[in-house]
């Protein structure tokens, strides 16, 4: 049973698997060349587990000890997984203790695939989708490592490697758009974001296009599942 799920799962993170490797191995990289042994990478990808917090992790560990300012720039930055645990409350129920490591690997991308993918006939849906958080997980340990190990040996310009996440997320909505009969929930999120970040700007806009995503979808769930059915 764990094998059929962990075999299902896997095609359904081929686009994190590529995305995974290569930002976690710009992370442990620069966090060679900012002066972390190779183990400070590896025990922040188990522990920490948000990329985006742990490339702010690096500047906090070089600065001045202010633990507050550590704790309300992470509380911003991952509050939109407040969103994500609100949306997964129905999906992840009745999994027993499978819902605590969800719960904790409920990263942006594994969102993305847990949100919409589903177990093939047979296969248990707590273990597919265990399997999803923990294939994530486990790419973004080894591209962080990896990139740690490789530090010291290479020495080139990273600039622009932190594409590949927003390349991975067009390639996850895309892969979405194509299996999904109900595109109405990704119009929604596009049409909000774009909205939020004319009205907002661009280093805010994400926690009110995320508020807005939510409230439109809560009210509109029942047209958009009838709108899919009809489909």
């Amino acid at each position: 049973m764990k094998f059929r799920a962990f075999r299902a799962a896997f095609p359904h993170t081929i686009p994190v698997l590529t995305g995974y490797l290569f930002l976690g191995m710009a992370y442990g990289m620069y966090m060679r060349v900012s002066g972390f042994a190779f183990w400070y990478p590896l025990l922040m990808a188990v522990v920490i587990y948000g990329g985006s917090l742990e490339f702010v992790t690096v500047s906090l560990l070089l600065s001045a000890f202010s633990p507050v300012s550590a704790f309300v720039m992470a509380l911003l930055i991952q509050a939109r997984h407040l969103f994500y645990g609100i949306a997964m409350l129905d999906r992840y129920k009745g999994l027993g203790w499978k819902r605590f490591f969800l719960i904790y690997g409920l990263t942006d991308e594994t969102f993305s695939i847990a949100c919409t993918a589903e177990p093939p006939q047979g296969v248990d849906r707590g273990w597919f989708l265990l399997s999803i958080s923990l294939l994530d997980h486990l790419y973004w340990i080894t591209g962080a490592v990896s990139g740690a190990l490789l530090g010291d040996l290479l020495h080139f310009n990273t600039q622009g490697l932190d594409f590949v996440m927003t390349a991975m997320f067009v390639v996850i909505l895309v892969n979405h758009l194509q299996k999904s009969n109900k595109p109405y929930t990704a119009l929604i999120g596009l049409g909000a974001s774009a909205a939020c970040l004319l009205l907002f700007g661009a280093e805010s806009f994400l926690l009110p296009a995320m508020a807005c995503i939510l409230a439109l979808l809560t009210l509109f769930r029942r047209p958009i599942e009838k709108a899919g059915e009809t489909a």
